[in-house]
């Protein structure tokens, strides 16, 4: 029985990936893509070729059911994003729901995604955490800041190089200056950067140079 395959994309590093998602980009008989100029590059450096459909948040609720209809005719399927696991904080969700509704496989491999090597790697507590995603970039913005600042676990937050020193400023009205955070950037990379200090620190630190790079930010949880 055909079904859908999860597979997980480097977040910088074009080695993070492991054998088994090569291997399976390389059976399926379709993939979907985010970006496909962006899955192109790497599909290219392993020499995989296959039909590249693009599948992101502008078209997901128009294409699930034409997705659906391939694999219920026996062609085997594989979703990818730019970079990371598909469906955290990219485009997955709505696919795996509507497959598992219709009594579709679903294949998830595990593999890279950014959040984990920015939790370790920041030295705050990461027993217990929480995975917030990007903030509304505007209405409930405030209210979900105040409600974020009471959480006792350290905390995930991804946001663009354009709003880490507003979102970093915004977390210190509501958490105080002190509160112990971490920022992670290019991850993988060569040019990876683990800010960690209060956010005073950070948000000193930051203002003093150009940022660029996915950012992950993690925050010390209320004492």
């Amino acid at each position: 029985m055909a079904k859908l395959f999860l597979v997980p994309t480097p977040i910088g590093n074009l080695e993070d990936i492991t054998l088994r998602a090569i291997r399976i980009l390389k059976e399926v008989d379709l993939i979907l893509a985010e970006d496909t100029r962006t899955s192109g590059k790497l599909l290219k450096h392993y020499e995989i070729s296959k039909p590249l459909w693009a599948h992101h948040k502008f078209n997901e609720h128009k294409t699930v059911d034409k997705i659906k209809e391939q694999i219920d005719s026996g062609s085997n399927v594989a979703l990818i994003s730019d970079a990371g696991t598909p469906a955290i904080s990219d485009p997955g969700f709505l696919l795996v729901k509507t497959c598992v509704e219709a009594g579709i496989d679903v294949e998830c491999l595990p593999g890279a995604t950014a959040f984990v090597p920015a939790l370790v790697n920041s030295g705050l507590p990461c027993d217990k955490f929480c995975f917030e995603g990007f903030l509304p970039v505007k209405k409930g913005r405030q209210t979900r800041l105040k409600e974020l600042a009471e959480e006792t676990r350290s905390l995930i937050i991804y946001e663009s190089p354009y709003r880490l020193i507003k979102t970093l400023e915004q977390l210190a009205l509501v958490c105080g200056n002190e509160r112990k955070a971490s920022v992670s950037r290019e991850i993988s990379k060569l040019h990876e950067e683990n800010a960690r200090g209060s956010l005073n620190e950070l948000i000193e630190h930051f203002k003093a140079k150009t940022v660029k790079g996915e950012i992950v930010i993690i925050l010390s949880g209320k004492e």
